[in-house]
């Protein structure tokens, strides 16, 4: 069975994408982390899944973690502190990033999966250029379009894990407020259930993208992997009928950090993409069923505060 080694397994969309391959079971998952002796690593060890040693900061050591797999599943962290806030701009993720591209390149991979994000500072012609979590992966996205290698771009929306994972739904006396700067109540963002729907998007183009017809609409193409468009008063509205307890969407000045009120600012004046209809259609072909807002407060949300 081919290899899909994917990097970022331990973490969120690396492990979406590893479960749905497991699921799949097209591909035979390889994870990659930094150390065999955490214990994310030894919980896949344990359950049978190869787990190897990369470091996205050493090319070498990318190309041995690498090597014998046909598919690449690429994500880069600039939350990571030896990126940010080692380099406030976190420049290190665009050469962590390249590392993992010419890796790939070097080691004559098949197909290159990319997770990335829009470039804020030209989609807002130069209104919005703090968003360096965003820009340095389409700096990546732009190094791997010149590198030769196969690939295809899934693009995430906000996430809605973010409600727990940390902790954005703060509690109240009678239940709970969901602050969120620069966005009034009527603007809408995009979400990705990364958890239900990043591993289907994924799964779909590894297992298509060498069929001689849907091939030519994968390679080389860029995919938004959006669940559900709401706004945050909706969002709001849904989980409150979820849990059955007051919840709120509170509008506030800023996050205290430039880099997320220019995200947030940008999210609600544009959109993230626009141009692309919810759900995607392209990858509705490909086989991939979304999640709906109700679902994820059904799945994720009621379970743990209610």
């Amino acid at each position: 069975m081919p290899i899909i080694t994917i990097f970022g397994a331990t973490g969120n969309q690396g492990s979406a994408v590893l479960q749905a391959v497991l699921a799949s079971g097209t591909h035979t998952p390889r994870a990659v982390s930094r150390s065999l002796e955490t214990s994310a690593s030894k919980a896949l060890i344990a359950k049978g899944i190869e787990v190897v040693v990369g470091n996205l900061w050493d090319k070498e050591s990318v190309k041995k973690a690498i090597r014998g797999s046909d598919v690449v599943f690429g994500t880069t962290n600039f939350w990571d502190p030896e990126v940010f806030p080692a380099d406030p701009q976190g420049k290190g993720e665009i050469t962590q990033g390249k590392n993992l591209v010419d890796a790939a390149r070097e080691e004559g991979v098949k197909f290159f999966i990319h997770s990335s994000l829009p470039n804020v500072s030209e989609d807002s012609k130069g209104q919005f250029t703090h968003v360096y979590h965003c820009d340095n992966k389409a700096a990546i996205e732009n190094h791997l379009k010149a590198s030769g290698v196969p690939f295809a771009v899934l693009l995430t929306g906000y996430f809605p894990e973010n409600l727990y994972n940390y902790g954005l739904m703060e509690k109240t006396s009678t239940g709970f407020r969901i602050p969120i700067p620069k966005y009034g109540p009527n603007d809408n963002q995009e979400f990705t259930w990364v958890g239900h729907d990043l591993g289907q998007a994924a799964v779909a183009l590894l297992s298509n993208y060498q069929d001689s017809k849907k091939g030519k609409d994968i390679l080389g193409k860029r995919f938004p992997v959006v669940s559900f468009k709401a706004t945050h008063t909706e969002l709001a509205a849904a989980i409150a009928k979820g849990i059955n307890k007051d919840v709120k969407f509170v509008q506030t000045e800023t996050a205290g950090l430039q880099e997320f009120d220019e995200m947030y600012e940008y999210q609600a004046k544009s959109g993230m993409y626009s141009d692309t209809p919810v759900p995607n259609p392209d990858l509705l072909a490909l086989g991939v069923k979304f999640g709906t807002l109700e679902e994820f407060v059904r799945k994720e949300i009621v379970p743990r505060f209610l």
